[in-house]
């Protein structure tokens, strides 16, 4: 049943039972990011810190962006192709995502460390903030691979229907 409950339920059981557990990752996302900044406010140059993250999110967006136009870009290719039992062409698709992911990952891993302080400074950071920024993004620059895979491959997760499992890897993360 759980293989082809998207063909089986009716749209209005489908529509709460995958849209609950995305809205649970997403706010348990949002709880991560506000206690991070509690946390990080409360250090010493807590302000400048806390700069420095508003300026970088910019940043991250643009990064996070990639994810969005391989995975949410793909994964509904590969749910028509699926649809139609062409299991062939939507593994392509996946492999291709996975495949643009992982790349685009290793090239801003490379990339960003030589280019963030001017982008960072187009973003508007000053001289003071430049440093906790350019630190926040060294950081995640690391991470960019483990952030691009989750994001990317989790809308592969969700377009098959797997909504409780897309929200589990998010709350994976979040620990």
């Amino acid at each position: 049943m759980e293989e082809n409950k998207l063909e089986i339920i009716s749209i209005g059981k489908l529509l709460v039972s995958l849209s609950i557990p995305m809205i649970c990752a997403q706010l348990v996302t949002l709880l991560y990011n506000v206690v991070d900044r509690i946390f990080i406010g409360q250090m010493e140059g807590g302000t400048l810190a806390m700069a420095g993250i508003g300026v970088s999110g910019a940043l991250v967006m643009v990064i996070g962006g990639f994810s969005q136009f391989f995975g949410a870009g793909g994964a509904p290719l590969a749910a028509i192709s699926m649809g139609k039992k062409d299991n062939d062409s939507a593994e392509r698709i996946l492999t291709a995502s996975f495949s643009c992911l992982v790349l685009t990952s290793v090239i801003i891993t490379v990339v960003l460390p030589f280019v963030s302080a001017p982008v960072l400074r187009l973003f508007g950071a000053s001289e003071e903030v430049l440093p906790y920024a350019m630190d926040y993004c060294g950081v995640y620059c690391l991470g960019t691979i483990f952030v691009e895979l989750t994001l990317g491959m989790n809308a592969f997760i969700n377009t098959q229907g797997f909504a409780r499992t897309g929200m589990a890897t998010v709350l994976v993360g979040a620990r």
